[in-house]
């Protein structure tokens, strides 16, 4: 696609674009603009209508029942629910041995395997708490994060159209049996005897396909999310993702890119990624390298019309412990997934994820966010499809809303907002070609780069009006000349801060090294509300041959 006005052609637009390329951002006209014909009347049929609301979650949720976190499973419910207002969470304690119980007391007769306590601890308190009224309306699943073999951790979710079930949970025990190295003796004879001769598999990458591909067969209703992808130098190739993403497209269909562990001094707990050769293995902006290098991983994915997403997370342990180490915000504190969701349930959210019509967003720099194209042959939403003729003029629509403030505090724990409001600063609206996809075994299935990706267009407040309903608008006119997705990223940043940004591409972040502990802690807050970013999920644009 193209801008419809040639003369403006240019990889990035000035931070205050000409008034031609939007359609009612602003007024007056030159004369080249006067001497133009008026664009086409785009018709369409009438759309259907729209069912479904925005949710706010969190994938990635940990509570004392994993050995390294610190709070309860009622104090983190309590925090995501009533505290910060999310509308569902998935619990993702480790899928390792547990000797602590939903209140963090030692279980008697010592440690058992996580799907053991996760049956009798995690998911009576969720149903007793339920069946007496608290977190009325609110979603709660019970998921884990596994330990992937060679790789690192993945939230799965299995059961989502029938949670917390005594069939859920002993598919969860099952999955514990065959896909980590445990004793046969920790576990429930009669389920050891029904899994006879089916092989256990912990080791290598073809044992996580192994794994994946039994979610596929036996689960389907099941998800597996990629967790800090680059925290470990490494971990993944492109091509492995390829692989998996090939094999179980229904079930691997997501990227933590917006990580959690922020209230680390090495943002997100890259600790690994403070060396010039590991600086892919850092953090930008809080984002992983895979979805934050503009052309990089997750563009390439993008590039061959996969539908893998990117959400935010808090992967929550606990945010400040002994006075002396932070680790993260609580659900819904800092990081929040937004999701068009059409349903009360666990399956309705997992139904939003897999649409990809989410975005994700950091100190709630935003709170509302619509990004479509239109075209003759209807509109499309994020994670959509919208089919063109070669030629035809696209619309894009942008409107987004920023909160009066957000959870920012000083001194952190304090309970002392500062009523700081978030602030856009810009918004860049990236583009990238859509091929065929590589073929395995190809030199281009291990390509992890989209040399056709670019901003295509930044808007500033100069560029954008305010509707009637607060939102923010931009409407940009584009040509359909190839097959291409069109993605957002914004910031409460400029282009050029130093340290942060350089040309509006955000820099690899840096350690908090302060001695005093609360002094450090404050610094790690501080650096986090001052350095926010969101990014939309891309709407395809598929020109017809």
């Amino acid at each position: 696609m193209q801008f419809e006005v040639s003369r403006l052609r240019r990889a990035i637009m000035p931070l205050s674009l000409a008034c031609v390329t939007l359609l009612s951002a602003c007024g007056g006209s030159d004369d080249d603009d006067e001497a133009s014909p008026p664009p086409p009347v785009v018709t369409s049929p009438t759309p259907p209508v729209q069912t479904g609301a925005w949710s706010t979650g969190d994938l990635h949720v940990h509570t004392i029942q994993s050995n390294d976190a610190q709070v309860t499973l009622e104090s983190v419910l309590d925090q995501a629910f009533d505290r910060y207002k999310l509308d569902w969470a998935a619990l993702s304690n480790h899928l390792r041995m547990s000797d602590r119980d939903n209140t963090g007391a030692a279980i008697p007769g010592g440690s058992v395997p996580f799907s053991t306590g996760m049956a009798q601890y995690e998911v009576p308190f969720i149903k007793q708490a339920q069946a007496a009224g608290r977190y009325a309306g609110k979603i709660i699943f019970s998921s884990f994060e596994w330990d992937m073999p060679t790789h690192d951790h993945v939230n799965i979710g299995i059961g989502v159209n029938d949670p917390m079930s005594a069939k859920s949970l002993r598919a969860v025990a099952e999955y514990e049996y065959l896909y980590t190295n445990k004793a046969a003796n920790l576990f429930d004879a009669q389920l050891v005897a029904d899994l006879a001769g089916q092989p256990r598999a912990f080791t290598t990458h073809a044992d996580s396909l192994t794994a994946l591909q039994w979610l596929r067969d036996k689960h389907p209703d099941s998800y597996l999310l990629l967790n800090h992808p680059s925290r470990y130098a490494g971990k993944y190739t492109i091509g492995q993702l390829r692989e998996m993403h090939d094999l179980a497209p229904s079930i691997f269909f997501g990227i933590e890119g917006m990580v959690g562990n922020q209230m680390e001094p090495d943002r997100g707990g890259y600790a690994e990624a403070y060396t010039p050769v590991n600086l892919p293995n850092r953090t930008y902006g809080g984002v992983d390298y895979l979805v934050a290098k503009v052309g990089g991983t997750w563009d390439a994915l993008l590039g061959e019309g996969r539908r893998i997403w990117n959400v935010a997370d808090s992967d929550f342990h606990f945010r400040t412990a002994s006075g002396q180490y932070s680790s993260g915000y609580a659900p819904g504190e800092y990081a929040k997934t937004y999701v068009w969701k059409d349903g009360k349930d666990m399956a309705a959210v997992v139904a939003g994820l897999k649409s990809g019509r989410m975005f994700g967003v950091f100190g709630d720099l935003i709170d509302a966010l619509e990004f479509q194209a239109r075209g003759a042959s209807g509109t499309a939403n994020m994670g959509g499809e919208l089919v063109a003729a070669r030629g035809e003029q696209v619309e894009v629509t942008i409107r987004f809303r920023s909160p009066d403030s957000n959870h920012y505090e000083y001194p952190i724990e304090s309970g002392n907002p500062t009523y700081v409001k978030p602030t856009v600063h810009h918004v860049d609206l990236i583009v990238g070609d859509v091929g065929p996809r590589a073929a395995p075994g190809t030199p281009a299935y291990d390509n992890a780069t989209n040399p056709s990706t670019r901003v295509l267009a930044r808007y500033t407040r100069a560029d954008w009006t305010v509707d009637k309903d607060g939102y923010n608008v931009i409407k940009v006119k584009l040509t359909a000349d190839k097959s291409q997705y069109l993605r957002l990223r914004g910031t409460n940043l400029g282009p050029d801060v130093a340290g942060e940004t350089v040309a509006g591409e955000p820099q690899p972040d840096l350690k908090v090294d302060v001695t005093d502990n609360a002094a450090r802690f404050n610094a790690i807050n501080a650096r986090n509300y001052n350095d926010l970013w969101f990014y939309s999920n891309p709407v395809f644009v598929t020109v017809k041959q």
